[in-house]
């Protein structure tokens, strides 16, 4: 009987477990950048993690320690664009307390922009010189969401759920920034650092989400190409940005060249991204390769769409 009952407590405590668990993946899976609860909890490390937020200036004047933030702030007030950049002016101060004494600081005063640099906020220290706790995770890097959004995009059959461009417009491209619609916290999680969404062309746009989610994007050698790791992945991946005058659809020569570049960089998946329209010959590829993937201007905003809702 007693072994009856230890067996039922302990069926009721895995149940608990999972509904937690799963739980916990729903609020990472929102990407909700004004919602914190999602982020893992801190360790050592963080207190001496390199910061995201590119950092314009900092020093200290009387009681006020004044960090300065390289980052586009939007045309219109973002309240919590600008709490996240105090949450994150904190984590400076710490990691700079060793070498600027900070012993009379009293408030943490934030400022941010480009064109025109304004203050965003104000923080006041529990006592002088001392800071609150550290905060349970750089609030500008998603690579600790249950899912990964960005590997999704291999799983799911991208040739049956996305079109291809049927007709592609004679008339010369615009930018392809003006066509998208962008979701409120990816915009607030690129601005951050130090990118201006409403600038990025569509292969600048999808590579500086994927340092967001915790890619290491780095460059090949040669323009255009890039690898995108994270763990023990590799993702060989070729740019193609529409310039003046060019044709608005990708060519053939470049879909061959991109195939047979991906067969021999050693990466387990290859990606070409473009703001370019993709040809019927990106279908038939994918159909017989599910380990390429193509990101063209008709696929953009799906792309973008996927890895907001994870």
């Amino acid at each position: 009987m007693e072994g009856v009952v230890l067996a039922i407590v302990a069926l009721i405590v895995l149940a608990v477990l999972a509904i937690s668990l799963r739980r916990q993946r729903q609020r990472a899976a929102s990407l909700d950048l004004e919602d914190k609860s999602w982020l893992r909890a801190s360790t050592p490390e963080m207190e001496t993690a390199v910061r995201t937020a590119p950092v314009r200036d900092f020093h200290v004047h009387g009681n006020e320690a004044r960090v300065s933030f390289d980052v586009p702030l939007p045309d219109v007030d973002d309240p919590v664009l600008n709490d996240l950049l105090v949450d994150e002016a904190v984590e400076v101060v710490r990691e700079k307390r060793h070498t600027l004494p900070i012993t009379d600081v009293t408030e943490i005063v934030v400022f941010a922009g480009r064109e025109e640099v304004r203050e965003v906020g104000r923080s006041k220290l529990p006592s002088p010189g001392e800071l609150p706790p550290p905060m349970e995770s750089d609030v500008f890097n998603l690579t600790h969401v249950a899912r990964d959004p960005f590997a999704s995009q291999f799983d799911v059959d991208h040739t049956v759920s996305y079109d291809t461009a049927i007709q592609v417009p004679a008339d010369e491209l615009g930018p392809l920034r003006d066509e998208l619609r962008v979701p409120l916290g990816l915009d607030r999680g690129l601005r951050a650092r130090g990118l201006d969404p409403d600038t990025l062309s569509g292969p600048e746009f999808i590579l500086a989400l994927l340092e967001l989610f915790g890619y290491k994007v780095a460059g090949q050698g040669e323009p255009g190409l890039f690898m995108a790791t994270k763990g023990n992945l590799g993702t060989f991946i070729r740019t193609e940005i529409h310039g003046a005058g060019e044709h608005p659809e990708l060519s053939e020569a470049v879909i061959r060249k991109f195939v047979a570049e991906f067969s021999t960089s050693g990466a387990e998946r290859g990606m070409l991204i473009s703001d370019k329209y993709g040809p019927f010959m990106t279908h038939d590829l994918e159909a017989k390769d599910r380990r390429i993937r193509f990101v063209t201007r008709e696929r953009t905003q799906a792309f973008i769409d996927s890895m907001a809702l994870g």
